[in-house]
């Protein structure tokens, strides 16, 4: 409905026929709207589909979309779960929400791969246990897996979260559900902020952090590690000193 609701506007306040608007228009509209970025971005993209539909039914030859640049975003900041709130939400949830908070704080999933797991997706190896685990793009990566919870996951049999979406859960879902028992302000994806920031801290090798997140680049991993005030001063404490 929102996407709808941009459309209606945005030809409501430029008045002209369809195959009349020009680029110009729809950024002077775009430009009277008092929006933040995430909003400007949300009715770009919904003008985008909507004129791109209309090309191709053949309501309009003209596409003014084609020349409006994207909206330009701010870095995120890392917002890593703190472990006392995890563990809140660890003693309220039912057993199988608790389950799926686990694997997303200590194995830094994303909730859709974490509502495709599968019992067969944990293995033995020498050095302990891995999650085998389908990323975006269908890129697969082999993450270590605590051990307790590795069982816990191997005992489920099959899905490892069951549901009607090809026989798991659906990640929509799973996410609302996890959210019941998370405190206002924090989201499912902040535990895999809490997976990456920890274990940067604990190797501080972003290319590792990388790796197990599954990123296509450092630079989106980089947005996910929030770095604590000792591991800041110990570094700049590094250069306190010149050599004689």
């Amino acid at each position: 409905m929102l996407r709808s609701s941009h459309v209606r506007r945005c030809l409501k306040s430029i008045g002209k026929p369809l195959d009349k608007i020009t680029r110009q228009d729809v950024m002077k509209w775009m430009s009277t709207q008092e929006w933040g970025r995430a909003a400007r971005a949300s009715a770009r993209a919904s003008l985008r589909t909507f004129w791109a539909w209309a090309v191709a039914t053949g309501a309009t030859a003209s596409n003014p979309m084609a020349g409006v640049p994207p909206v330009r975003q701010l870095p995120g900041v890392p917002k890593p779960m703190p472990d006392a709130v995890i563990a809140e939400a660890l003693s309220h949830a039912p057993a199988e929400i608790a389950l799926a908070i686990e694997v997303m704080a200590t194995c830094g999933l994303r909730r859709e791969e974490c509502a495709k797991l599968r019992s067969y997706d944990i293995e033995a190896v020498a050095g302990g246990w891995t999650l085998r685990v389908v990323g975006k793009g269908g890129r697969v990566r082999i993450i270590p897996c605590p051990p307790l919870l590795a069982r816990k996951l191997k005992a489920r049999g099959g899905w490892v979260f069951p549901g009607n979406q090809q026989g798991h859960i659906s990640p929509g879902w799973l996410g609302k559900l996890i959210s019941r028992y998370l405190p206002p302000g924090w989201t499912p994806h902040k535990l895999r902020h809490r997976y990456a920031s920890v274990a940067y801290a604990r190797g501080h090798d972003i290319r590792a952090v990388q790796r197990l997140l599954g990123h296509a680049s450092v630079a989106t991993t980089q947005m996910y590690v929030a770095l604590d005030d000792v591991a800041v001063r110990e570094t700049a404490a590094g250069a306190w000193y010149l050599a004689s």
